[in-house]
């Protein structure tokens, strides 16, 4: 019998798994969660999944419905207005204090190379894959343990997001050429100018998101709220 501790352990790790799944877009919004299927490829028992499931439900990841099981998250307009607020907050403030020679900026430009090659490659999930390698770079700018975790926790919520929009290319190609301008202000050391690019970049990224979600809600005979 495992001890407490044990469980705990591989409870966070398979929620990290499933989150990590949620970044690089395998799980889709809505998407149905099989019990049994996900238990025998993570290799665990249905229980820690079950676990699994309250733990990313009460994070707004997924949703329980009695009688139809566990699926993916839609994201609401409010949520998605609230991801990109904190976004504004955390990112901006973030690379406008940075240390012009931090660790992560060496991340941050491998995000924006892995993107040019793979928008070469028109692998546009995996563009988008790269894009959030890119803000979690920026994020690690502030040395903050507790901002590192909390944003891993909503870019898997942005990803639901992102998945609202069924024009991968459209929804990550213009940010390809962003991500490097805000690179090349930020390496000729004028970071407050970086962090006034990505607030601009954060803006628009928000209103083509809206757009899609009001045109899902459209599509589906639903008025937003």
């Amino acid at each position: 019998m495992k001890a407490p501790a044990e469980v705990q352990n591989l409870t966070e790790r398979i929620a990290e798994e499933i989150r990590s799944q949620l970044v690089n877009g395998a799980l889709t919004p809505g998407q149905r969660l099989s019990e049994a299927a996900l238990s025998e490829s993570l290799e665990i028992s249905r229980n820690t999944l079950r676990e699994v499931f309250r733990m990313l439900t009460k994070e707004g990841l997924l949703v329980h419905e009695p009688n139809k099981g566990v699926s993916v998250a839609v994201p609401s307009m409010a949520s998605i207005i609230d991801i990109y607020r904190v976004r504004r907050m955390i990112e901006c403030q973030a690379l406008a204090q940075a240390y012009p020679m931090h660790p992560a900026l060496s991340l941050m430009r491998e995000a924006v190379e892995t993107a040019k090659l793979l928008r070469g490659e028109e692998n546009w999930s995996e563009v988008g894959t790269a894009n959030m390698a890119f803000h979690k770079a920026i994020v690690a700018l502030a040395d903050s343990e507790r901002l590192n975790e909390m944003f891993s926790h909503l870019l898997a919520e942005l990803r639901l997001a992102f998945g609202l929009l069924r024009d991968p290319h459209f929804l990550h190609a213009p940010y390809v050429d962003m991500n490097q301008k805000i690179l090349q202000l930020f390496e000729n050391g004028k970071p407050k100018e970086a962090a006034e690019e990505l607030s601009a970049y954060l803006v628009h990224s928000e209103r083509i998101i809206l757009a899609a979600y009001a045109r899902r809600l459209a599509e589906a005979g639903i008025k937003a709220a």
